[in-house]
């Protein structure tokens, strides 16, 4: 976990050496490989991947301006070989461009909020800790989420807690958010934690971890389009991904997981109609999977970096123009 964006991180990279096999035969049969890290955070999965091929040229992507400066840090004795971008996920097929690339032989998405933004009160992921109610990855520009809890009306409120995080009390603690705002804008994690204990009945607040955890998911999905993100991002990554190439997905809730599960899906479908015998190579599917539903990590990892409990990891690869 990284404590401090002034001091060195101590980040755990989830599924590292699944990450690293899965992706080792496209890196291995190129000589000079070239891998997007397209959520690069604190660099612990781009710095073992750089270790592990001598001749890769990483370019990783984040919109967080503090990971960044400790990613580039980290990566800084590699050189040339790593790259840095600074942009959402969705700004994949730009930053290849501004990386004068047009193809890649491996990509690695590994999804959700950081353990580093989890660390900082001031970015008001947290409902550990008070702090203002900001949640945005880039909080140099965007909504936050008190823009949320203070504009959105009530019904958007109840959509967003109920489609980003399944939250069973939604529309009642989206009531209960209107109305307190009607005596005082919204401005603290703490207030809203306050609110949630209030409004969910205590035997619910008794099972499911935290009672707060699914209200602050859902608003750090909401504030940074997360899943609108991932939607474009997936088809910008598997247009730029060469003949061989692969492209490895760790999801951590189950939205980001139904995206990932629907685009590869409908990748690795033939369009073969039913009962033709002989095909054109153009209508063979263009991608395979490489995981069989979606892959877990181990109870030894998951008991070591609490982190990959709720990991979903789905990989393809391209076995045709």
């Amino acid at each position: 976990m990284a404590r401090m964006v002034d001091q060195a991180p101590t980040h755990v990279p989830v599924l590292l050496s699944r990450c690293i096999a899965l992706l080792e035969p496209a890196l291995q049969a190129s000589a000079s490989p070239v891998m997007v890290d397209a959520t690069l955070g604190l660099a612990g999965h781009a710095e073992a991947f750089l270790d592990t091929f001598p001749t890769l040229t990483l370019i990783g992507l984040d919109q967080d301006p503090d990971a960044l400066r400790l990613a580039r840090a980290r990566l800084e004795r590699f050189g040339s070989r790593a790259r840095v971008v600074q942009t959402r996920n969705d700004g994949y097929a730009a930053a290849l461009a501004e990386c004068g690339v047009s193809a890649v032989d491996a990509a690695l998405f590994d999804l959700g909020v950081s353990s580093m933004q989890l660390d900082l009160p001031a970015r008001g992921f947290s409902y550990s800790q008070d702090a203002p109610l900001d949640m945005r990855m880039d909080p140099t520009g965007g909504i936050t989420a008190a823009d949320i809890l203070n504009t959105w009306d009530e019904r958007e409120i109840a959509a967003v807690l109920r489609d980003y995080s399944g939250e069973r009390f939604a529309r009642p603690l989206a009531r209960a958010i209107v109305r307190r705002r009607q005596q005082s804008p919204w401005s603290s994690t703490a207030e809203l934690v306050e609110l949630i204990y209030a409004v969910i009945p205590a035997p619910a607040r008794r099972t499911g971890g935290h009672p707060a955890k699914r209200t602050f998911q859902a608003l750090r999905i909401a504030v940074n389009d997360e899943l609108g993100a991932l939607r474009s991002a997936l088809p910008q990554a598997i247009n730029a991904t060469v003949v061989g190439g692969r492209i490895v997905v760790m999801s951590y809730q189950s939205g980001e997981d139904a995206i990932v599960k629907a685009e590869f899906a409908r990748r690795c479908t033939s369009d073969v109609p039913e009962g033709l015998v002989v095909t054109a190579d153009k209508m063979l599917a263009p991608f395979r999977l490489l995981t069989r539903g979606a892959e877990t990590a181990p109870p030894q990892e998951i008991e070591a970096n609490p982190r990959a409990a709720s990991v979903r990891l789905r990989a393809i690869e391209r076995v045709a123009a």
